[in-house]
């Protein structure tokens, strides 16, 4: 008999602000984000829900949201602060189960379908997690409960800030079949918009219809648009997530108009995504440099190179390339790097494949 899955998905609420808050409780009754500033061309990485009320949100500029809301107080990102928190709360995580699956600074899957605590109850752990993440970190947590991730994540964002919502699975159905297409994970602006215009509004229009059709639509993403129509979502919560990619960026005060501009702050960029990817060195390896820019108009490029390490020349010339793509000015240059995991179990058996063949070897008499 299949054991039901309980998955928890917990997400902090505004988590950045909400540890400024924390640190600073006079900040808390003011709209507030944490930023660039306004007046270097700063973008919000994330705001407390007083700002939100103004229209402010994440990925805004700093200066749109000062003319949002005047009176909008914008701190520095204080990233090893967060990390710090972060790790705190990921070790209260763990004591629950030790199937966590981290997805960011602020939010993780737990997969609690054979944990005993509080009887086995999913939505009591949750509770337990957010009273210990408030009195032992000070920020508040929500959690979304469900049989699947596809419906965890949903969930948690049903009662933010500092709530929680399950999904039972005699529930799930009639939950999936209210919900807005747009709440679809990979369903963005355009795709949004091509359903609105065939008359796609909720998951319930979807279900409806032939896979074919949705493939001939949507291409590959129709089948698991129907999938998740059903509330169908078979992803197991998996405890190291593989990197693809490691990167650094940097968005500039003034715009850069030619590519020799954007070539002198490689050398810092370049020492940044060293210390970046130093401690991921043992267990990826390099297959390729990249760059992204981002022109004034902010359309994007990239280009990227096969490599096998960080080397100065790739980087001027993928800048060189991308420049000349777009032949306009530039406000943000990234560097980065594509990664594979390395396959331990293959270097430690040519290790010892390696050693034996250096040990002395012993001749047998013939008989």
């Amino acid at each position: 008999m299949q054991i039901q899955r309980k998955i928890i998905h917990c997400d902090c609420d505004c988590f950045y602000a909400s540890i400024e808050m924390r640190d600073n409780p006079s900040l808390r009754e003011q709209p507030l984000a944490v930023g660039g500033s306004p007046n270097r061309r700063g973008v919000v990485a994330t705001c407390n829900y007083l700002a939100r009320s103004y229209g402010v949100h994440s990925a805004m500029s700093a200066s749109r949201a000062r003319q949002l809301c005047p009176d909008l107080i914008i701190v520095r990102p204080q990233m090893e602060k967060y990390r710090r928190a972060s790790d705190d709360i990921q070790k209260i995580f763990h004591k629950y189960t030790r199937l966590v699956e981290p997805l960011s600074l602020d939010e993780a899957y737990l997969d609690v379908s054979n944990t005993t605590l509080y009887g086995g109850s999913a939505s009591k752990i949750a509770e337990a997690i957010r009273k210990e993440v408030r009195e032992s970190v000070g920020i508040t947590i929500s959690a979304g409960i469900g049989p699947n991730k596809f419906i965890a994540k949903i969930a948690s964002d049903w009662k933010k800030p500092d709530g929680q919502f399950t999904v039972l699975p005699n529930e799930l159905q009639a939950f999936v079949d209210q919900l807005p297409v747009k709440k679809l994970h990979g369903v963005g602006k355009v795709t949004a918009a091509k359903m609105q215009n065939l008359g796609l509004t909720h998951c319930s229009d979807i279900k409806t219809m032939e896979i074919e059709e949705l493939k001939r639509l949507f291409g590959k993403f129709g089948a698991r648009l129907l999938e998740l129509s059903k509330g169908i979502d078979n992803r197991e919560v998996t405890t190291h997530r593989v990197r693809k990619s490691i990167s650094v960026e940097t968005t500039f005060e003034k715009d850069f108009v030619s590519a020799e501009d954007c070539l002198k702050p490689l050398k810092n960029l370049e020492h940044k995504l060293s210390q970046r990817w130093q401690p991921h060195s043992s267990d990826y390896r390099i297959i390729k440099q990249f760059v992204k820019l981002k022109f004034h108009d902010f359309t994007l490029t990239t280009s990227e190179m096969m490599s096998h390490g960080i080397k100065s020349d790739n980087f001027t010339e993928l800048v060189q390339e991308s420049f000349a793509r777009g032949q306009k000015p530039v406000r943000l240059l990234g560097v980065g790097l594509r990664v594979l995991p390395i396959d331990k179990s293959s270097r430690k058996n040519k290790n010892k494949a390696d050693q034996s063949s250096t040990e002395p070897q012993l001749t047998l008499p013939l008989n």
